[in-house]
């Protein structure tokens, strides 16, 4: 039946509710600056009343109230809006990434300025040409010494720029990867306990706040998938795995590769399998890191190389002032000490491969002359070796430009008597080094007896780096060169002995094994027209066209990187400030809540002291 004193009890729940309230509110406006807290409300819903449907119920009208009760203490959050904020931050971290560091790539190229690569290299082809034109002066030649020196120094102080940054992305690989241990381990303690508050019936908001927070910070790192379907195990996947699953997280590992300079891959703890990363900072760093920035390494090595070998190539078969010949310009240090190229490459003592970086053929070729035959060459490619047919009808020249256009990792051109050049570029896979033939092969007699760089045809003739002694299956008589020591940029130097000896220069070719005459200029003209001869490895183009292919490429990847990062910028903006509409702290909103619930306890106790009142009459006075 009804309770004489129901409605003190009424009047508590009130009290008790709107004190809940005001609580809430209390909280929301101290946490109106944490980051990541969502606002909260508390749901108020009236209590059961008296009596419900039944054959016991008292004869008496109604339903009877009996007063509110706080059905729960909910945070306001859009779901499918934080999945949107989420995928959204993974690639903004991808973008704001590659904007920092391909800004300082575009950086060491100092274009345009006088002590740009390519503005020291430009004086160094000048001064040859002006040596050509006075071949017998000593002034000619130290002016081709200093602008040597002065382009040696800038290529040294480019390549340890570019070698600095991929260092210091490699530490940033270190530091995300700590971070993203971090966040997961952190996660997944979260997750152990929500799951223990759950459990009590309890809406841990505080606790999902936090663990949304470190999901949002851990997606701008990699690229996460977050699962919700089950309530009990808050699941994040990478890769087509799990990171985090209720309480159990797999961390990231580190694994130095010697193949890669000793740069970090990134494993799966305790398996050696790498993590598949398409998104967030840490995929930016290692794209940055493995491609872009050790691409304008090899740019610059490639470069370098081709200077070395083409300019030493003229010079030790000119004759310098003083009658001497044989004499290289540059120094070039060999990857191997082995005369003919044999390596130890898995380290047990013994050798196992040959490194070469260039094959020169015994007959002169006219690039016009068709060449009557037909066959299929092989060559090493970036991910496969690279078939290159070629028919009756084909020009040397158009056998030369399929090669350059074949997606092979080794290219062809003419040397300075017209024979055919097969040179390495440098690898795409770091698995492989850098200017390293790693397979020659012709069905034909265009590489064997048209051009003479093969002994024979097919495979059982073909040049393969996995072997001892590959020369052996080179044409007899033909030329070679053994691999550079890795990068070629770091250690070129000028001679020191035409350093000492500035009359040591070369600068005419001279006749029939007798030094060159008074006034002969004709290597050092030789040397000049380097700059404009379509000589350069890989894509055959002129070092013109290569530095300015490679300045414009830097400065489209740069710029492609800028416009998406502000992109991405502007519609996280959106994204955060829709979010915030939602979720964030109005402060003039929770006042309002605030006299809302304030005016709700007085009203509660007032209305317990008016019964009390009654109660008072009714107790106390009844018999006066």
């Amino acid at each position: 039946m009804h309770s004489t004193f129901m409605s003190i009890e009424i009047g508590k729940r009130g009290l008790l509710a709107h004190t809940q309230g005001l609580a809430t509110v209390g909280h929301n406006m101290s946490n109106a600056s944490v980051e990541g807290y969502s606002r909260q409300r508390v749901n108020l819903e009236a209590m059961d009343p008296l009596y419900m449907p039944g054959l016991n119920r008292e004869e008496t009208p109604g339903q009877i109230g009996q007063g509110v009760s706080i059905q729960s203490i909910e945070r306001i959050r859009d779901e499918i809006l934080e999945g949107r904020i989420v995928a959204q931050t993974n690639v903004g971290g991808y973008w704001e990434t590659r904007n920092s560091y391909l800004l300082m790539v575009e950086k060491t190229y100092n274009e345009p300025s006088d002590v740009s690569v390519r503005s020291l290299l430009d004086a160094f082809w000048d001064a040859w040409q002006e040596l050509s034109i006075h071949p017998d002066e000593m002034a000619a030649r130290h002016a081709v010494i200093e602008n040597a020196k002065a382009l040696v120094d800038g290529i040294h102080e480019r390549y340890r720029a570019l070698s600095s940054i991929r260092k210091m992305i490699e530490e940033d690989v270190q530091a995300t990867v700590k971070e993203v241990n971090d966040y997961i381990a952190r996660i997944a303690h979260l997750n152990e306990q929500i799951v223990k508050v759950k459990a009590m019936g309890d809406n841990p908001n505080d606790l999902m706040d936090r663990r949304d927070l470190l999901v949002e910070k851990l997606a701008k790192l990699i690229n996460v998938t977050v699962d919700t379907r089950d309530p009990d195990e808050f699941t994040i996947h990478v890769g087509g795995r799990h990171l985090v699953q209720g309480k159990v997280y797999h961390p990231f590992a580190l694994d130095p590769r010697p193949q890669n300079e000793g740069f970090s891959a990134v494993l799966w703890e305790g398996s050696t399998e790498e993590v598949r990363l398409e998104g967030g900072k840490l995929a930016a760093l290692l794209e940055l890191r493995d491609g872009d920035v050790r691409g304008e390494i090899q740019k610059l090595d490639t470069m370098t190389v081709n200077l070395v070998n083409l300019v030493n190539e003229v010079h030790r078969n000119a004759y310098g002032l003083n009658g001497q010949t044989g004499v290289d310009f540059f120094v070039e240090h060999p990857a191997v000490l082995n005369a003919v190229g044999n390596y130890d490459r898995n380290g047990d003592g013994e050798f196992d491969s040959t490194y070469l970086f260039r094959i020169h053929g015994t007959n002169p070729l006219d690039p016009n002359a068709q060449v009557g035959i037909e066959g299929v060459i092989t060559l090493s490619g970036a991910e496969e070796d690279v078939q290159i047919a070629y028919y009756p009808t084909d020009t040397v020249q158009d056998i030369v430009n399929r090669i350059n256009t074949s997606g092979a990792e080794v290219s062809a051109s003419f040397d300075r008597l017209g024979r055919l050049v097969l040179k390495a570029t440098p690898s795409e896979d770091v698995a492989f080094p850098d200017f390293v033939i790693r397979h020659v092969e012709d069905s034909g007699q265009f590489l064997s007896g048209y051009a003479g760089i093969l002994a024979g045809s097919g495979p059982e003739n073909a040049y393969d780096w996995e072997t001892v002694d590959g020369v052996l299956t080179l044409r007899g008589g033909a030329e070679y060169g053994v691999a550079p020591f890795a990068h070629p940029s770091g250690w070129v130097v000028l001679n020191p002995e035409v350093e000492r000896d500035p009359a040591s220069v070369a600068a005419g070719f001279g006749q029939e094994g007798r030094p060159a005459p008074p006034g002969d200029g004709s290597a050092a003209l030789a040397v000049a027209n380097l700059r404009t001869e379509p000589v350069m490895i890989g894509r055959l183009m002129t070092f013109d066209d290569y530095f300015a292919e490679a300045v414009s490429e830097i400065g489209l990847k740069g710029q492609q990187a800028q416009i998406a990062d502000e992109t991405q910028k502007l519609i996280m903006k959106d994204l955060k400030d829709l979010r915030e509409s939602i979720s964030g702290v109005n402060i003039d909103e929770e006042l309002a809540q605030m006299i809302k619930f304030q005016h709700g306890y007085a009203a509660s106790a007032r209305f317990i002291t008016t019964f009390n009142s009654m109660l008072d009459l009714l107790i106390n006075r009844m018999a006066v």
